[in-house]
């Protein structure tokens, strides 16, 4: 037997998770693991002959690696003598100078390194991410791709998401031959957007470096490294050869970080019983030993294995945190599906989002869920108002921007008549007017007319058989009319061949400045340093386009006082049976309608109605030195001849009161006005009128909405105060109302 509410919680998406105890032996652990190896390091002449417990006749490749090329060897005696705890402390603690912190990390082993986080709360993991990002501002990346692989659409999502303000704009395939176009079509789209967004296409690396030569990539994270040797030999080579890839990006000026994260090894069957902390702490220091500027990693495709164990999330905000740790620049993952729970997911997204990386998301899907080829955006287009609203509620720059809608459809028909522009000048299958259309305004690539894959495949093939790169593109862009995209496409070229966005987590800026670890450090030191929200940014991170000036929430809640309704003599206290209706002192007068549009007028007359269908007669009166709901009814009911009245405020609210009782005592209330009805105030009027006879009538029945205290509460706050600002100390006054009872 289960209760409703269990039955009710089982449906719940939460539920539709995955979770399992650990079984280390699996390398189905997040940390902790037996096989993990206790911190220890030895030296002799300066080489390291024994690191985490393991002589060096039994390194395998990954520790050759490390030993010889990842740990700081001038350091490592220094640091590794050191407490883990004495690490953390400094690392959290803001008088110590990170430089400081970060010349003993470099002279640690995977296994202190791992020792060292794993002191750490979550909260002082955050911190460290605060401390230790390198550069000082926070930035995203975007996905956009399509699952027709269009280019028209893509293009338009491409210039969407640089307008936006994402800093760069990956793509990837559903065909790999595809890729040149993906490619070609996001590069004129995201400088159509915004000059200076880097872009990438997610492929093999070989044809990714060719991509890249051709000019049509200027960074690129697909440099997988693991943290076995039985990984690293199936998935991609050894150490040594991503370390020579990376140098060979470099050497054309592409920007290049290495892709890791918990959960791989065990996924591909070489965890060798490892922790997947500990294995991730050898991949960060094969990254930094390739002298790669920066890592792609937060777990990445593999983020349901380790959520699905105890300590998951906290892991993968560990091994981000190592990372920063480390000086490398963090592209803290948060972009493959994490969870059917929205709740869930958003609170894993905080633990990057409120420190800020280098790049809080390793791709923010900037198309729907279902067009996203790298396996589901764990955000996407859909979510990017509640993202604004984050980064508004928090002051926090996550990096994008909110932006008018007809400056979104502007953009996107650039952008697509751009790549109608390219692809006609370069001899590629036409893109029709049509296709253009339905670009702008696509929700997704369902929306586009079918394209011949066959054809654009064909394309794809001989371009990169061919000479062409980037300046044919340049030219054709440029003769197609469209001369400030080709003059970007020109100085993404030129910025190739200097070299400064080679720099640590560099970016551009509008203006094409790099921003990077070098001339835009991290100088967080505590309160009231480091990042902050400032002038423009913080002007276009709090203004959204839902936002409205505040006197529009009440702007149908005014018009003309009440025509029937005036004011005539002072109140008196009455001797028959009757219900005195106290009325706020706004009401018919500054304010006209309830918070949900009913007329006062209207409201009067059901009231009335109500009390007259009983057979008992009614004033009314304005309570005119209080606001408050139950003082208005208060002193109404005490000019009542039965002890009885209705107190009601200008929005609605409205009350049964009774002489003898306190004053925020009260028959009945309705507190929630957005839900009342005339029907319901005429029901109110009846009950009273029965109250004043001395009887005991079933209350009104009481709607209940949950949700109009949030959808409502900042119109209820300014109509109250539009009622407060009518506040007189003066008695209460008999108004007189021409109305007729309805038959």
């Amino acid at each position: 037997m289960t209760t409703s509410r269990a039955r009710a919680r089982a449906a719940r998406d939460i539920n539709r998770e995955t979770f399992v105890e650990p079984w280390p032996e699996a390398g189905l652990t997040v940390d902790h693991s037996p096989a993990d190896p206790q911190p220890g390091l030895r030296m002799v002449d300066g080489h390291i002959v024994e690191l985490d417990g393991r002589p060096r006749d039994a390194f395998d490749l990954i520790d050759h690696f490390i030993a010889d090329h990842a740990i700081d060897r001038r350091v490592a005696a220094e640091a590794m003598a050191l407490p883990a705890l004495t690490l953390a402390r400094s690392a959290v603690a803001i008088d110590v100078p990170v430089a400081e912190v970060r010349r003993l990390i470099g002279g640690c082993t995977p296994a202190r390194l791992v020792e060292i986080v794993n002191t750490m709360s979550v909260l002082e993991l955050m911190m460290v991410l605060a401390r230790f990002r390198i550069r000082r501002t926070p930035a995203n990346q975007a996905h956009v791709t399509n699952r027709r692989e269009h280019p028209a659409l893509l293009a338009a999502d491409a210039a969407e998401a640089a307008l936006r303000g994402f800093a760069e704009v990956e793509t990837t395939v559903g065909v790999a031959r595809a890729a040149p176009l993906n490619a070609l079509a996001i590069l004129v789209g995201a400088q159509t957007g915004r000059g200076g967004v880097l872009t990438q296409c997610s492929i093999e690396e070989s044809q990714g470096l060719r991509l890249a030569i051709k000019g049509l990539t200027s960074y690129a994270e697909t440099l997988s490294v693991y943290g076995t040797e039985g990984s690293f030999i199936d998935g991609d080579d050894t150490p040594w050869s991503k370390a020579f890839l990376a140098a060979a990006y470099a050497s054309r000026g592409v920007k290049v970080r290495f892709t890791s994260g918990t959960g791989s090894e065990a996924l591909m069957g070489h965890a060798e019983g490892c922790s997947m902390l500990y294995l991730e702490a050898r991949c960060l220091l094969v990254t930094r030993g390739a002298g790669s500027q920066g890592v792609q990693n937060g777990s990445i495709s593999c983020i349901a294995l380790p959520e699905s164990l105890p300590g998951g999330v906290r892991t993968v905000l560990a091994e981000n945190a190592l990372a920063a740790l480390l000086g490398l620049e963090v592209a803290s993952g948060n972009d493959a599906l994490a969870s059917h729970s929205a709740i869930r997911k958003s609170a894993k997204l905080m633990l990057q989002f409120i420190p800020g990386t280098d790049f809080i998301f390793s791709g923010y899907s900037a198309v729907p869920r279902r067009d996203n080829l790298f396996g589901g955006g764990n955000f996407d287009v859909d979510d990017l108002d509640d993202y604004a609203v984050l980064q508004r509620d928090m002051l926090i720059d996550g990096g994008v921007r909110s932006v008018p809608e007809p400056d979104v459809v502007a953009v996107r028909q650039r952008a697509a008549a751009a790549i109608q522009a390219t692809y006609a000048g370069l001899g590629f299958p036409p893109i029709s007017d049509a296709e253009v259309a339905a670009a702008v305004t696509a929700y997704s690539a369902d929306d586009l007319p079918e394209r011949d894959l066959t054809a654009d495949l064909a394309a794809a093939d001989a371009f990169m058989r061919d000479q062409r790169s980037i300046i044919d593109v340049v030219d054709v862009v440029s003769r197609a009319g469209f001369a400030d995209v080709a003059e970007r496409l020109m100085m993404m070229g030129r910025q190739r061949v200097v070299g400064d966005y080679l720099q640590p987590a560099a970016i551009f800026d509008a203006g094409f400045q790099v921003r990077s670890a070098i001339n835009d450090a991290n100088d967080y030191a505590g309160p009231g340093t480091g990042y902050r929200l400032s002038g423009t940014r913080l002007a276009e991170v709090c203004r959204i386009p839902q936002q409205q000036a505040p006197q529009a929430f009440i702007e149908e809640q005014i018009g003309p006082p009440a025509p029937r309704l005036a004011e005539y003599a002072p109140a008196r206290r009455g001797s028959q049976c009757e219900v005195v209706i106290g009325v706020g002192p706004a009401f018919g007068v500054s304010l006209t309608r309830t918070i949900n549009g009913l007329e006062h007028e209207d409201v009067l007359m059901a009231l009335l109605n109500g009390i007259a269908r009983q057979g008992v007669m009614a004033r009314i009166v304005r309570v005119c030195h209080t606001s408050d709901c139950a003082a208005i009814g208060y002193a109404a009911a005490q000019l009542s001849g039965s002890g009885v009245s209705i107190g009601i405020q200008s929005r609605g609210t409205t009350v049964i009161h009774r002489r003898d009782l306190p004053r925020l005592h009260n028959l009945e209330l309705f507190s929630q006005s957005p839900a009342l009805t005339l029907e319901s105030y005429t029901a109110i009027g009846r009950n009273a009128a029965g109250y004043a006879r001395g009887l005991t009538p079933q209350p009104v029945p009481v709607t209940v909405d949950n949700w109009a205290r949030l959808r409502l509460i900042v119109k209820t706050a300014l109509l109250h105060r539009r009622e407060t600002d009518a506040v007189r100390p003066v008695p209460p006054i008999e108004l007189r109302f021409d109305w007729e009872p309805d038959a």
